[in-house]
């Protein structure tokens, strides 16, 4: 498989804090690669870097061979790069399906197509485009449901649902399973796996602190400590890193 994402010598200083250092990785196309770490190891830094929340003080993001370094977030949007943050960011008083139809129209450059009529969405197209990807992420049946009324994990899927709303070919995950109970997160592992697919799969990067999701989820682990990566390889080897052990998951582990 060739690599979808490579960073070299990442690094990003906040005053004389050293949030991430020198930070090497490649992302094979069609994977889904976990960064975990303690807090404060700069895994969310990291994404930020990658989807271009922040620039790096030093060091390049490469995404499909196109060197994006300098490019602002909503550039590398447009190029494919997908974000969902750890915190739900939806419009709470909104439908399901307004708040998909506006992050449609966003990943279109319209709130006034004027900008390319050629792009312009008929109202039609927008509702069934709308309404397939709220049945593509489990929210089919709900698309009239206020936002702020549904349960933390369908609110967490309509999170996920804007930031795929664009068809990235990279999705940035941060925490996808924060805030949610045991009997939810099964769903959303579904949810992930289904967005993942075969046939032309999409590339997934996320942050997470759940152990067992990392192993049931990813191809791939980071571990970061510091800012820096400690250790990476396939989740049975990584969690078996002595280093690992004594830096993140403790004694008891093992």
């Amino acid at each position: 498989m060739t690599a979808i994402l490579e960073t070299h010598g990442l690094t990003k200083r906040f005053g004389g804090l050293v949030a991430v250092n020198n930070v090497s990785i490649s992302v094979e196309r069609g994977s889904i690669t976990a960064i975990i770490g303690p807090n404060g190891a700069g895994k969310t830094t990291l994404l930020n870097m990658i989807s271009g929340m922040l620039l790096p003080d030093k060091g390049r993001v490469i995404f499909e061979g196109k060197d994006i370094t300098s490019y602002p977030a909503h550039k590398r949007a447009r190029m494919g790069i997908g974000r969902s943050f750890q915190n739900i960011s939806i419009f709470p008083n909104l439908s399901v399906l307004d708040n998909i139809k506006i992050a449609l129209l966003i990943g279109l450059g319209e709130f006034g197509a004027s900008i390319n009529p050629l792009k312009k969405l008929s109202r039609y197209d927008l509702l069934e485009e709308a309404i397939a990807i709220a049945e593509a992420v489990g929210l089919g049946g709900k698309e009239r449901f206020i936002a702020g009324s549904l349960t933390q994990a369908d609110q967490r899927k309509l999170d996920i649902a804007l930031a795929i709303s664009r068809k990235p070919r990279l999705l940035l995950l941060d925490e996808p399973t924060s805030g949610l109970s045991v009997e939810e997160i099964p769903s959303i592992l579904s949810l992930i796996r289904r967005l993942r697919g075969n046939s032309d799969p999409l590339t997934i990067i996320l942050v997470e602190h759940k152990i067992e999701v990392v192993r049931e989820l990813a191809d791939r682990v980071i571990v970061m400590k510091e800012g820096s990566v400690i250790a990476e390889g396939p989740p049975s080897s990584v969690m078996n890193n002595r280093e690992v052990i004594e830096a993140y998951l403790g004694e008891g582990y093992a």
